[in-house]
């Protein structure tokens, strides 16, 4: 099964509800394929509460990324007590696994679909902006750490965090562009092979 644990919240958190129907809207249904009713459908209160907080699907889309965003992010700083090594390691087994379950690989197609969209809606170009500079401040922040305390080689966080970013969107997209996997599972092993390399003393 996929992550709900963001959905955890009071029963009456009315947001967490919608976006927890969104959810699994774009999972069972994808992007293209996705309508107000197939979220109502999948929401426990009424169809005409959707209307009263957003004014239709992309609005609400949009703030669907937002909330991505914010557990996300919340979820990440709850790691920071971990070793770099750790970190980095568990922050690319989340974004660019090589097996997906199901429930995730469809949610994770979803995504690419509203991506998709970003070149052509500014909102959504916004959001998915905001999603790429933190994936890389979180790279740059666990890099820069290893490097302080010594475990990692000298590097320039910024452009090693730049490179990363880069790797896993094209993982991400070659996932759910292409029948095969065998693209996904070469570019993370060469992924952690610089890693090993380039990055983490006593690995070369």
């Amino acid at each position: 099964m996929g992550d709900t644990s963001r959905f955890a919240v009071a029963e009456d958190d009315t947001r967490a509800a919608i976006m927890r129907a969104t959810y699994d809207a774009l999972t069972s249904h994808g992007y293209a394929n996705l309508t107000i009713q197939r979220i109502a459908d999948e929401f426990e209160k009424s169809k005409s509460l959707l209307y009263h907080h957003y004014d239709g699907k992309d609005d609400l889309l949009v703030d669907f990324l937002r909330f991505m965003l914010e557990h996300w992010e919340a979820k990440a700083e709850c790691r920071e007590d971990q070793d770099p090594r750790t970190r980095l390691e568990g922050l690319l087994d989340r974004v660019a696994a090589v097996d997906l379950d199901e429930e995730t690989a469809a949610f994770t197609a979803a995504m690419e679909e509203l991506r998709g969209q970003a070149p052509h809606d500014a909102a959504y170009r916004e959001q998915f902006t905001e999603h790429d500079r933190a994936l890389r401040e979180r790279f740059a922040t666990i890099v820069e750490t290893g490097i302080d305390d010594g475990v990692f080689h000298e590097a320039d966080p910024e452009r090693v965090a730049e490179f990363l970013l880069t790797t896993v969107n094209g993982i991400r997209i070659q996932r759910v562009t292409r029948d095969d996997t065998g693209g996904v599972a070469a570019a993370r092993a060469e992924l952690d092979e610089y890693l090993a390399t380039r990055l983490y003393r006593g690995e070369a």
